[in-house]
């Protein structure tokens, strides 16, 4: 099943060509690795995707309906989440709290219902919290429920983003640099975590990474940008070994 798939997607921001013609195509449960050096236009892409951005041309397609220009809100209740390159948790709620507030997107009341508390909307309400601690629980982070998000280590911030994205029930998850600030082993723990979350939630994963390690040890298939414009497409030992990635990485003499 073909999960998303954009059609020459363009994104010119006065006279700059941050993203040209980009083609991607992701299939269900794939892992897919959207790579660059700085400036390259991976964010662009994504921001096109989720509605932040509309297209300069062309078009993107998310289970055959066609998304291109709609906003964040409704490409968020289709079934698309992302993080974001910097944490943007709600640093002075608790992990609970801060998953607990993603399930109100699904929810149906009201806010006549939700300020005089109608027993339809306290069902819903014990309904979410029933679903956030089973999210929590999956996403190993049930033990620190009750804490502050900003008191957890930085690899566990990460995840509780990555959770506080699940929550919305997407089936297609953007991930934007998730190693970002990593040591080693939090990184390794991640590459675990991502293959844990596309088994558990049966999901479809699209990340920009610039850890490479991470990035070649969980991606089935990447496309490559360099200033806007894709320059390789193909599985991690054809990416890692093409010389246009690695002059567009590295330079050349």
């Amino acid at each position: 099943m073909k999960m998303l798939e954009t059609n020459r997607i363009t994104k010119v921001f006065g006279g700059l060509v941050a993203v040209s013609d980009l083609t991607i195509s992701i299939q269900k449960n794939e892992i897919i690795g959207l790579i660059g050096p700085n400036g390259a236009g991976k964010t662009t892409a994504f921001n096109m995707i989720t509605g932040i951005y509309p297209p300069t041309r062309g078009t993107v397609t998310f289970l055959d309906q066609d998304i291109t220009g709609h906003k964040p809100h409704f490409v968020t209740r289709l079934g698309i989440a992302r993080t974001f390159q910097n944490i943007r948790l709600f640093k002075e709620l608790s992990v609970l709290e801060n998953v607990f507030v993603a399930n109100h997107l699904r929810l149906k009341s009201n806010i006549f219902s939700s300020v005089i508390r109608t027993p339809g909307y306290v069902r819903q309400e014990k309904e979410m919290y029933e679903k956030t601690m089973m999210l929590l629980e999956k996403v190993g982070l049930i033990d620190v429920a009750d804490e502050t998000a900003t008191s957890l280590p930085y690899g566990k911030q990460r995840r509780l983003e990555i959770a506080r994205a699940l929550a919305t029930g997407p089936s297609l998850l953007l991930l934007d640099e998730p190693a970002a600030g990593m040591n080693p082993q939090e990184s390794h723990e991640l590459m675990d975590f991502i293959f844990h979350v596309r088994e558990q939630f049966d999901m479809t994963i699209l990340m920009i990474e610039h850890h490479m390690q991470v990035v070649m040890g969980v991606c089935e298939r990447m496309y490559v940008l360099d200033y806007g414009i894709t320059i390789a497409e193909g599985p991690p030992e054809k990416i890692q070994n093409d010389p246009k990635v690695i002059e567009a990485y590295l330079g050349v003499d």
